[in-house]
């Protein structure tokens, strides 16, 4: 909630091994679609074709947006507050978990090729550990309320009051502000 200026230095994302792993994931997850885009899945044989090849088109979608997410979703939480890491980190993994479900997904409509869903199904391994480590170093300290009462810090609920409300503020007061009137 309050931080000091002094020690708040920005951190960059992209240098670290849980970013550089999500990068991982996104770029295994567009060789997958790749590949699949390039492999010829027979679904004429089976009475539920539709419906199958519907199942993959969604799939394959869903597996791009999760990889790309993921990484999205790190760079936001990078220098934020705990409510918005905390929110972003249930994105992130609600995203690994989906994709998962999105390899099973292509198993099920007929891709044969396992060993390419089983390196990214390696790399969400590795990267849920690191991801649980970085977790750990979000600074409860540093929140705002989450007035919705998912993101909170332990012991902080919705509708606590924000001491930052009884902060007078007068516009008139702010020297700083130029109003056109020099």
């Amino acid at each position: 909630m309050f931080e000091d200026d002094s020690d708040n230095k920005r951190k960059d994302h992209s240098d670290t091994p849980l970013f550089k792993k999500a990068m991982e994931i996104f770029t295994l997850s567009r060789e997958i679609l790749d590949v699949v885009e390039k492999t010829d899945i027979n679904l004429a044989q089976d009475k539920h074709e539709d419906y199958k090849r519907h199942m993959l088109a969604n799939t394959m979608q869903y597996l791009g947006s999760n990889g790309s997410l993921i990484c999205a979703k790190i760079a936001g939480a990078f220098n934020a507050q705990y409510d918005l890491q905390m929110e972003n980190a249930a994105l992130i993994r609600k995203a690994c978990r989906e994709i998962i479900a999105d390899l099973r997904g292509l198993e099920i409509a007929g891709f044969e090729q396992a060993e390419y869903l089983d390196l990214l199904r390696n790399a969400v391994e590795e990267f849920r550990v690191l991801f649980a480590e970085w977790v750990a170093t979000f600074d409860p300290f540093n929140y705002t309320i989450d007035r919705w009462g998912l993101f909170n810090p332990p012991g902080v609920n919705y509708d606590d009051h924000d001491p930052d409300d009884d902060i007078p503020f007068n516009p008139s007061d702010n020297r700083d502000f130029d109003d056109g009137d020099d």
